[in-house]
């Protein structure tokens, strides 16, 4: 059983480092793409970010549905497998079209909308399919602490593999539209290629087809909403999610505005990586010795702290660098407590309402990653529009102190906000402590035995 978790736990977590650079490419780059690279009149870049806020909001509404889809399958390779496969190849495909800067004025927003829409809701369907594998691996919490903690380990190196190299290399290469495209088609083989590692590699515990169990709609809407668990968990993962994207959304443009050298943006994202990889690579002993509570509370600190160095920061490189370590590793440690705080709705919601619905439930993820996404992206638009970053069609050499006072409130004052509100709702509501986890799996043993 050792080996096999082992096998699992190596496969589940190699496979994100591709899906994490594809990722990242799009959500970290996609908008400076539009603002920077692409010569888009500010109606039109005006009119496209918001169409990517409304788009993210939508699809996000859309993943417990894709949940539900997931949870339904039958076929001999598992629910999970095929929506891995499926989901990854078209969201491939409809990413280098959203690079491919195709029309001009309203034709370019509509073909934009499409390829945008049927991306989001692809990569959905891949990323519910694969996350859900991770409570399917393991009940154990120690077992899950360690292979959710490699996956975020294997993430990260490929979230920042991207944000490290996609500003030299797209400048060294001369930063036009058919740079950007070609790095877009390299990003997504890659992608693809890591794919076949947790198909091939992990072995999921799974009943043969004829004896799964079918969720509809109702049932559907029940494993969601009357998981209070569940409910309270996407709350506090929700703010979170809005305050870090807005924050890791900024980056580039704090650097070239604010701190005035953009060449010091790499410089940071590998600062702010290679503390990143640290912290996620100490979690299961830093877990070891601190209960979830006094570890989230811990995180929350340290990124109370860094938040208040980052918003005098621009100083000299020093100060940014301790700024970012300290907001970084807090939330690192918040991030892989989330995963954690997910998976056991599972066993919750079985507990409480007699059904297991892993992708159902997952599918609470993405769902929140989206809307991160979406109003992080609305919030840094408006931002660029509005602190004179963004003017016609192209973008300024500098912006005025009211300028910048605007980005540093909006990147670190609005997440600051709401990353605390999310840690208060999970310190008042979420009650799914290690004690009380153990509980429910022995009455669910119980209630198998009889």
């Amino acid at each position: 059983m050792e080996k096999l978790d082992k096998r699992n736990r190596l496969c589940f977590g190699l496979g994100t480092i591709g899906r994490d650079m594809f990722y990242a490419f799009e959500s970290n780059t996609l908008l400076y793409f539009l603002s920077d690279v692409l010569s888009l009149p500010v109606w039109v870049f005006a009119t496209v970010s918001m169409l990517l806020s409304v788009l993210r909001i939508f699809d996000a509404f859309n993943d417990p549905i894709t949940g539900l889809v997931i949870d339904n399958i039958r076929s001999p390779w598992g629910k999970f497998k095929p929506a891995i496969l499926v989901g990854g190849i078209v969201s491939a495909i409809f990413s280098v079209l959203l690079f491919a800067g195709i029309g001009s004025g309203w034709t370019f927003i509509i073909l934009f909308g499409i390829a945008y829409l049927i991306f989001d809701v692809s990569f959905g369907v891949n990323d519910i399919g694969y996350w859900t594998l991770l409570p399917v691996l393991s009940a154990d919490q120690k077992q899950r602490e360690k292979t959710g903690a490699f996956a975020r380990i294997c993430a990260s190196v490929g979230l920042y593999i991207v944000m490290v190299a996609w500003q030299p290399v797209t400048s060294a290469l001369g930063d036009t539209p058919q740079v950007w495209f070609w790095c877009a088609v390299v990003v997504a083989v890659v992608y693809l290629l890591g794919l076949l590692i947790p198909l091939l590699g992990v072995k999921e515990k799974r009943l043969p087809p004829e004896q799964q169990e079918s969720t509809s709609l109702r049932q559907m809407f029940r494993a969601l909403l009357k998981n209070d668990q569940l409910m309270w968990t996407t709350l506090a993962m929700g703010l979170f999610m809005v305050g870090y994207c807005t924050t890791v959304n900024f980056a580039v443009y704090y650097m070239k505005y604010v701190f005035g050298n953009e060449g010091m943006y790499v410089v940071l994202v590998a600062l702010v990586g290679v503390a990143q990889l640290g912290t996620l690579s100490v979690y299961p002993m830093v877990a070891k010795r601190l209960n979830r509570r006094k570890l989230y509370t811990l995180s929350t600190i340290l990124v109370v702290l860094g938040y208040v160095v980052f918003f005098v920061a621009e100083v000299s490189i020093i100060t940014v660098g301790i700024g970012a370590i300290l907001v970084f590793v807090g939330q690192a440690f918040i991030q892989a407590l989330m995963l954690m705080f997910l998976a056991d709705t599972v066993e919750y919601g079985h507990w409480k309402l007699g059904k297991r619905n892993e992708s159902i439930t997952f599918s609470i993820q993405p769902l929140i990653n989206k809307i991160g996404g979406a109003l992080a992206t609305g919030i840094v638009s408006l931002t660029l529009i509005f602190s004179g970053i963004k003017v016609d069609e192209s973008t300024a050499d500098a912006i005025g102190p009211n300028g910048q006072l605007l980005v540093k409130l909006s990147m670190f004052a609005l997440p600051l906000v709401m990353i605390v509100i999310g840690y208060i709702v999970y310190m008042c509501k979420y009650k799914i402590t290690e004690e009380r986890y153990s509980q429910i799996l022995a009455e669910l043993k119980e209630r198998e035995q009889k």
